[in-house]
């Protein structure tokens, strides 16, 4: 019988072999056409993902307002706490985009669209005030003219028109997000918001009956820090942004800076990226409002925003973030750059929480690897000390 039993498990795994090879080979010879499918199996998923992102957005708030409501003495309000918690907070949400859409996007479009109808000329003005510099200028290098040159002959207007600008936006929106993709991502967001507790219970059963004890008590704590770190991370950063852009759109409108409004949001979106977003961001409004404005209004503007970047480093910022990272300036720098090359804006803004979950577990693993040596020694000692008997 057991002779009949292994004669069976033979050719079961031959068979499932070969299936498994002609799948392969098929597979690799209609690569295109396995590609599509999987592309189209993403596209039809993307708008989970989204949910599931914006749900992890705004759990917290979320969780505030329930913890708010549930503290009421009128019963059905403490009862419906969670359902209450996401509306208001899906109101909260809709209140700032009709905001954002009626009354801010429009004056920065408006500075933007500006800009671009005079690029041309604010170019040629470069140029010329650059052609004005002495010959023995340390500006007028062998390579910086060869820059000049290759470029004084571009339309540059023609890269930035603003119709072409609003087609790309529009098209990009319409590829990306269709109104029916925004409709599914918003509702599986309520759905994990109000269904949380299932869901982390059920990923948590799931991870117990797959791994050991030890191993899955690891991972759970890897999982909070890494959530704490990514959303202390990105709700601080985004709050902190919007208070620098702020504060720096009132200071140059004060000031009277051409394109405040854009140069506000410009310094705090890029102050979203620790370090370097600031210096890139404040480089190209110093180099557009020394076109525009003239040296020394490019030089009070300098000065006020740096002087306003260290109160945010120093008062706002720890203030809002609360809890630093404590990981080295340069381990960051090393981080942005190195997401930044990969992948574009979004690695750089994410490379500091990455990174900062990856020291966590480097750490951690050399503080296991340590202890295994301190037991081996002792482990290693005590024998010597029996064989010496």
């Amino acid at each position: 019988m057991n002779e009949v039993r292994n004669h069976w498990k033979k050719w079961i795994y031959w068979f499932l072999l070969g299936v498994a090879i002609i799948v392969v080979y098929k597979a690799l010879d209609n690569f295109g056409d396995v590609m599509n499918v999987v592309h189209k199996f993403f596209d039809i998923i993307t708008p989970f993902f989204v949910g599931i992102f914006i749900a992890y957005l705004i759990y917290m708030p979320c969780r505030k307002f329930e913890q708010a409501y549930e503290k009421s003495k009128i019963k059905v309000i403490s009862k419906k706490a969670r359902a209450l918690g996401i509306f208001t907070v899906y109101v909260i949400l809709l209140l700032l985009i009709i905001i954002l859409i009626n009354f801010i996007l429009p004056v920065v479009f408006e500075s933007v669209s500006d800009l671009v109808n005079n690029i041309q000329g604010y170019y040629e003005i470069a140029i010329d005030k650059y052609n004005a510099l002495p010959d023995d200028s340390v500006l007028k290098g062998e390579l910086v003219n060869d820059f000049i040159k290759s470029i004084q002959n571009i339309n540059i207007k023609q890269y930035f028109q603003v119709d072409k600008i609003l087609e790309y936006i529009v098209s990009a929106i319409d590829a990306v997000t269709g109104v029916f993709n925004i409709f599914v991502a918003v509702i599986v967001s309520v759905y994990i918001l109000a269904e949380r507790d299932k869901i982390l219970n059920f990923l948590k059963k799931a991870a117990g009956a797959v791994f050991k004890e030890k191993t899955y008590k690891n991972l759970d704590r890897y999982f909070n820090n890494s959530n704490e770190i990514f959303f202390k991370f990105i709700a601080s950063q985004f709050l902190d942004a919007v208070v620098v852009g702020i504060l720096v759109t009132i200071a140059m409108s004060i000031m009277g800076i051409k394109y405040a409004p854009l140069f506000g949001f410009l310094i705090g979106l890029f102050n979203m990226i620790p370090y370097v977003g600031a210096i890139i961001a404040v480089s190209i409004v110093a180099i557009i409002t020394l076109i525009t404005g003239g040296l020394e209004q490019t030089i009070w503007m300098l000065i006020v925003v740096i002087a306003l970047q260290q109160i945010d480093a120093n008062i706002i910022n720890p203030k809002i973030v609360g809890q630093s990272l404590k990981i080295s300036p340069l381990l960051v720098i090393f981080a942005i750059t190195v997401g930044g090359a990969y992948f574009g804006m979004i690695g750089m803004f994410l490379a500091v929480p990455v990174i900062a979950v990856v020291r966590i577990i480097v750490v951690d693993y050399l503080d296991y690897r340590i202890e295994l040596k301190k037991e081996e020694e002792k482990r290693e000692k005590a024998e010597a000390i029996k064989s010496n008997k």
